[in-house]
């Protein structure tokens, strides 16, 4: 009677685990195809980084807000840098952008934090981005450099 029991029971453990791997497979799966049905409302990373930064050219008292969805980039917007990289929080929300502001041809430019309730993500066409920030060239370049040994 004991064998028969510790037998039943060895077979519902092993086939539990069985039913919960093709569970969570089917879930991943699921999510999978969601996301592939989401394509083109998808962005890839690499179409922001590369991308410019704006600024509106607007006094601080206009009212920035964060949550503004913009459909393209504005006629009296002015380039004032490049977006380096993304920033994550290792729970996998955005924090912010690097930007590469101030210099010229790469000499005496300067990588700074922008933090993302200053941005907000701009379509440039189909397959790149850009972002806008309410703050000037001089607001950008008075915040503290990130270079690369700042990560470590």
């Amino acid at each position: 009677m004991t064998k028969l029991f510790a037998s039943a029971l060895a077979l519902t453990v092993a086939s539990t685990g069985a039913w919960a791997q093709d569970t969570m497979a089917m879930e991943i799966g699921e999510r999978s195809m969601a996301m592939s049905e989401m394509r083109g409302d998808l962005i890839r990373t690499r179409d922001i980084t590369g991308g410019n930064i704006y600024t509106m050219n607007e006094a601080d008292d206009e009212g920035w807000d964060p949550d503004m969805r913009y459909d393209a980039v504005g006629t009296n917007w002015n380039e004032i840098g490049e977006i380096e990289d993304i920033i994550l929080s290792r729970d996998g929300q955005m924090i912010g952008i690097v930007g590469e502001v101030g210099g010229f041809l790469d000499i005496a430019d300067k990588h700074v934090m922008i933090a993302v309730e200053d941005v907000s993500l701009v379509p440039v066409d189909d397959k790149t981005y850009a972002f806008v920030t309410p703050l000037s060239e001089e607001q950008l370049e008075e915040l503290p450099e990130v270079d690369e040994g700042f990560w470590d």
